[in-house]
C-alpha cells in the first residue's frame, strides 16, 4: 500500500485492539425468522423485519407484477420525468395512514432526513436536536448550515432551557427527535414536547423510522401514539423496517409537503424509487390497513422475551419497544459474546453494538423481535443467550 494510506493500517488496527472493528457479514438467503449468514443457517435476532413483511408472498407478488408493468427502473429524478403513477398513489395513501395532508416518498429513511431538514432551515436558523437522535438526524441538520443545540436525551426541561437561551437570537426554530431511539428502544416523550413548541413557536419533526408498524393504532406510528395526528409539522419515516422494503417518507400539511418538493436535494437530485419497491410498498400499507394481527403478535413476542431476558439476569435497558438492548459494557466482550452466539449450534445472529454508535462503556447485543418468530424460535434464543451469558460472567 502507498505510503500516503499507511494511515489507514494504524487507524484499523487501533480499532481492532479496542474491539471496534465492524465484521461485515454476508446474507445468503430472503430475510425472516430463520436465515443462511455466511453460509450457515441462524435463527436471525438482527434485522429491522419487525413484521415479518421483508419476505411477504403479497409484497413479492406485488413486485413482480410492477416489473411486467413499469420495468425494472424509472430512468430519471422525480421532478423531471421520474414520477410514476405509482408514486403519486403511494404518497396519498401513506397521507391517509398517517391522518395528514400529504407525504413525499423518496430513496430512504436517510435521505427523508437530509431532504427535509435543510429545505426547513438554513443559516440564520437554529435547530433544537436530542443527544442520542439518529445519524441522519446529525448530517442532515449539518447540510442545513443552522445552529444546532443539543439538549439531553428525552429531557424536557433542558430542551427547554436551551430554547429559552436561543429562541430569540434566529429567524426560524425547528425542533427534531427520533420517535424511538434504535439503540435503547426507548421513546421520545412527544406529547410534552409537542406542548413546549407549540408555546414558543417552534416547527416540529418526528424521525419515526422505529415506530411506524409497531406503536400507534395498528402500527401508525408514535405520532398516533400520542394521538397529535396532523399537529406534528413533520414525520419522517421510512419503509425499510416494519413495512419490508425501502425508502423513506416526508409526511405533513400539504404547504410544507409541496415547499419541500420544491426545495429538496436528494428528490430534485436522485433517480426515482423504482416501481417493483414502490408496489411492494404500496402491498405493505394494504396488509397494515386490513388488520392489526401482525402487530398484536409483534407485541406478543416482545414481551415473552423480555420476561425470559429479565429472569435470566439479563440488563436489557430501559427499552419499552421490541427493540432489545443486551447490555454488556465492555465492546471487545460483546464482539465476542456475538461471535459465541453465532458459532453456537444453532446459531444466533444478533450483531454487537458499540461506540460510536453507542457510548463508551455501553457496548451491547441489540437483539430485534419480530412477529414473524415462533414461540419456540424465542425459547431456543432464551436458552442459548443465558448459556453463553452464564459462560461468559455476564449473568450469574
Amino acid at each position: 500500500m502507498s505510503e500516503k494510506f499507511e494511515w489507514i493500517n494504524e487507524e484499523m488496527e487501533a480499532l481492532k485492539q479496542q474491539g471496534l472493528k465492524t465484521h461485515i457479514r454476508t446474507i445468503g438467503s430472503a430475510c425472516g425468522p430463520w436465515m443462511v449468514v455466511d453460509g450457515k443457517k441462524v435463527l436471525n435476532f438482527c434485522t429491522n423485519n419487525y413484521l415479518g413483511l421483508a419476505n411477504h408472498p403479497r409484497l413479492k407478488e406485488a413486485a413482480r407484477a410492477a416489473v411486467q408493468i413499469w420495468g425494472v427502473g424509472p430512468a430519471a429524478v422525480r421532478s423531471i420525468a421520474g414520477t410514476l403513477e405509482l408514486h403519486r398513489l403511494l404518497e396519498e395513501r401513506l397521507a391517509a395512514f398517517k391522518g395528514v395532508e400529504d407525504a413525499l416518498y423518496v430513496q430512504s429513511g436517510f435521505c427523508a432526513n437530509q431532504a427535509a431538514i435543510p429545505s426547513m432551515v438554513g443559516k440564520g436558523d437554529v435547530i433544537f436536536t436530542d443527544r442520542l437522535n439518529h445519524a441522519s438526524i446529525i448530517d442532515g441538520c449539518r447540510l442545513s448550515s443552522a445552529r444546532v443545540v443539543v439538549y439531553e436525551h428525552c429531557d424536557v426541561e433542558d430542551c427547554e432551557r436551551a430554547i429559552k437561551e436561543n429562541l430569540g437570537e434566529y429567524r426560524r426554530a425547528l425542533l427534531i427527535t427520533d420517535g424511538v431511539f434504535s439503540m435503547d428502544g426507548d421513546i421520545a416523550p412527544l406529547d410534552r414536547l409537542f406542548e413546549l413548541c407549540e408555546r414558543h413557536g417552534i416547527i416540529t419533526m418526528v424521525d419515526d423510522a422505529h415506530g411506524e408498524g409497531v406503536l400507534g393504532r395498528g402500527g401508525r406510528g408514535i405520532v398516533d401514539h400520542f394521538q397529535l395526528n396532523g399537529k406534528f409539522d413533520l414525520e419522517i419515516g421510512t419503509l425499510s423496517k416494519a413495512f419490508g422494503v425501502m425508502g423513506g417518507v416526508i409526511a405533513g400539511s400539504s404547504t410544507v409537503i409541496e415547499w419541500i418538493r420544491q426545495k429538496a436535494r436528494p428528490f430534485l437530485f436522485s433517480s426515482a424509487v423504482t416501481a417493483a419497491d414502490t408496489a411492494a410498498c404500496l402491498a405493505a400499507v394494504d396488509l397494515l390497513e386490513e388488520g392489526t394481527e401482525l402487530v398484536e403478535r409483534l407485541w406478543e413476542n416482545t414481551r415473552y422475551f423480555k420476561e425470559g431476558m429479565r429472569g435470566a439476569g439479563f440488563d436489557i435497558g430501559a427499552s419499552v419497544t421490541p427493540i432489545t438492548p443486551v447490555m454488556i459494557g465492555d465492546a471487545t466482550l460483546a464482539q465476542n459474546f456475538s461471535r459465541m452466539l453465532f458459532d453456537s449450534d444453532p446459531g444466533i445472529f444478533a450483531m454487537p453494538i458499540g461506540y460510536p454508535t453507542v457510548p463508551q462503556g455501553k457496548a451491547r447485543i441489540r437483539v430485534m423481535i419480530s412477529a414473524s418468530h415462533s414461540r419456540e424460535d424465542l425459547d431456543l434464543g432464551l436458552d442459548i443467550f443465558t448459556r453463553i451469558g452464564k459462560s461468559v460472567g455476564v449473568i450469574g
